[in-house]
């Protein structure tokens, strides 16, 4: 009998019998810690016994693979208004990087290219994810490389159940409760999952990046590049790309680099944000820092600049004009910490409603302010996360680590109003770019490059 991969197997029946069980097991834990927590007056969820239980519980489903992980990926990027804080941070700890298929069950999906045989692929993956896997490759005839991103066989046929079944864990530990809101939420999720294995749509959405930026090129000391795809080794289950080089923004080497070079990296990469949200109403909305690769310059070329590549568009979003002017209105008022109109802004975002509590309408405030604080005009910056030279140091402002503690408490308060889910996919965005630039070091403040953008969103705004 032949001996079926580890990979094979969780497409299949049962795949669900131990995320099931370790459900089961959680909810009774969750239910005894929330019975003696709240008896005792303190907040449930946040004993040792249930983080290990919430620990426990992400071990399983790691196990599991495929979309299992992707899924709990995803639920714990926009999961923190619906999910027990435990939970949130053990999914953070769930990997992408999984055991590949053997080479020999992915030929079925690599067939269906109608030029397969112009192309010599390397059996070996070059990296093998949740939902897919990447193989290089080489045109025969000139010698061009590609990658050649695989869908899993099966996928899309199960994609639906595993979500159902990740679901109703949750529901059977009691860390969900249905309503309205958290139906939307998950609806969200299920919708951003579809998109992750629609490659046609991801095609489309790179190719369209990429005339973007050779139409407004940034204009930056470091410039933006995207991959080629390669629409005739491409089908609805493999995306053929141009190679890329780089390192991720965490290699060590990168610190290495002199400031100059590491601010404008940085400056890139906020620009990039800006200028997504501001000119093209799109965004690739996954920050998962593996998406970015850095290209450092060729040593000893005086025309070689620094690259930064993207990666991944399957997460792309566009935006309606409605949303894009609140939103806009949002990070200008952020900018200049005017309240008011921030709040005026939210309320057209759907954060809040003019009938929302003031503790609930400071609380939404307080919260985009801190998330801005980069933005701020230079006289406007906290004096302890400034230099001597007056530039904003991201690093050492700590600035993740104070959002997310501002959020967690946003969430406790009886007066908490459950943001929009494109709000809170913006949000996560900006954190994503944050966190990527405080990766790097850098020194610089973030006023000119964001105010720059807003007062040409606003002139269009007049001029419309």
């Amino acid at each position: 009998m032949t001996k079926k991969s580890s990979k094979s197997l969780f497409y299949g029946l049962g795949r669900g019998l131990g995320v099931g069980l370790a459900g089961l097991r959680a909810g009774g834990a969750i239910a005894a810690d929330s019975f003696i927590n709240r008896a005792m007056g303190k907040e449930p969820g946040q004993s040792d016994f249930a983080v290990k239980e919430a620990q426990r519980f992400v071990t399983e489903l790691g196990k599991m693979k495929g979309s299992y992980v992707k899924i709990g990926q995803m639920m714990a990027l926009l999961g923190e208004h619906f999910l027990p804080s435990s939970l949130v941070v053990a999914l953070r700890d769930l990997h992408d990087a999984t055991e590949p298929l053997p080479y020999e069950q992915l030929l079925p999906q690599l067939r269906t290219i109608a030029n397969f045989s112009e192309l010599e692929v390397d059996p070996n993956p070059l990296a093998a994810a949740s939902l897919s896997q990447v193989h290089r490759a080489r045109i025969k005839s000139t010698g061009e490389e590609l990658v050649l991103k695989v869908q899993y066989p099966g996928l899309a046929d199960t994609i639906d159940t595993d979500f159902d079944a990740v679901v109703k864990m949750l529901t059977i530990a009691r860390w969900l409760s249905s309503g309205r809101e958290l139906d939307a939420w998950m609806q969200t999720l299920r919708e951003q999952l579809h998109l992750e294995i629609d490659y046609d749509r991801e095609a489309a959405a790179t190719i369209k990046m990429r005339e973007h930026l050779k139409a407004e090129p940034l204009g930056l000391d470091c410039t933006v590049y995207v991959p080629r795809v390669y629409l005739q080794y491409s089908t609805a289950q493999v995306l053929a790309l141009s190679y890329e080089q780089g390192v991720s923004v965490d290699n060590p080497a990168l610190v290495t680099l002199s400031l100059a070079r590491r601010n404008a990296l940085a400056k890139t990469m906020l620009a990039m944000f800006f200028k997504e949200l501001y000119s093209w109403g799109v965004l690739q909305t996954d920050p998962n820092l593996g998406n970015y690769l850095i290209r450092p310059k060729v040593r000893g070329d005086q025309e070689s600049v620094d690259k930064l590549v993207l990666l991944d568009f399957g997460s792309t979003i566009e935006f309606d004009e409605p949303f894009l002017d609140a939103l806009g209105r949002t990070i200008a008022a952020g900018q200049v910490q005017d309240r008011e109109a921030l709040i005026e802004a939210l309320i057209d975002l759907g954060c809040l409603s003019s009938s929302s509590h003031p503790e609930a309408r400071e609380s939404f405030a307080d919260f985009c302010l801190q998330l801005l604080e980069p933005l701020r005009p230079p006289k406007e910056l906290p004096s302890e996360y400034i230099d001597d030279q007056g530039r904003y140091c991201w690093a050492e402002s700590n600035l993740m680590k104070r959002v997310a503690t501002l959020a967690a408490q946003s969430v406790k308060h009886k007066h908490f109003a459950t943001p929009t889910r494109q709000f809170s996919v913006i949000a996560r965005k900006l954190t994503g770019v944050f966190t990527f630039i405080c990766m790097l070091k850098p020194r610089f403040n973030g006023y000119e490059i964001a105010q720059a953008h807003i007062d040409v969103w606003l002139e269009s705004k007049r001029g419309a």
